[in-house]
């Protein structure tokens, strides 16, 4: 009879502990989709940051200013490379910003580029 009895504990206790891993790994599960969605949003953040200067299709010295001071923030929320790359190069330009580099921004950021960007 002690063996009934400690089957009847014992099956219990065997199935809240295999219940309390499920919780553990649904909670690391939960938390793991959270810190995605919360990465996914910054870099949603940033790249309207990025994109907001060139709304109207060029780039003026101010917006330069501007981009070239989100490249680190851009980076870090894990903004993709097509945004990266020209964002660089705006950043390392002098007086001439690259066209190119503009024409690049300009459409990552799903805006059609005049037929030639230009600087303000």
């Amino acid at each position: 009879m002690n063996r009934c009895l400690a089957m009847f504990i014992g099956i219990p206790v065997l199935l809240a502990v295999a219940g309390c891993g499920q919780v553990q790994d649904a909670a690391k599960s939960v938390a793991s989709d959270a810190a995605s969605q919360a990465a996914t949003a910054a870099a949603d953040a940033v790249r309207g940051q990025i994109c907001s200067p060139l709304q109207d299709g060029q780039l003026s010295a101010q917006d330069k200013q501007v981009l070239s001071g989100l490249l680190s923030t851009a980076q870090t929320a894990g903004v993709p490379a097509q945004f990266i790359t020209p964002l660089e190069e705006i950043a390392q330009a002098g007086d001439q910003v690259p066209v190119a580099s503009v024409t690049a921004l300009l459409k990552a950021c799903g805006l059609r580029p005049s037929p030639a960007p230009s600087s303000k």
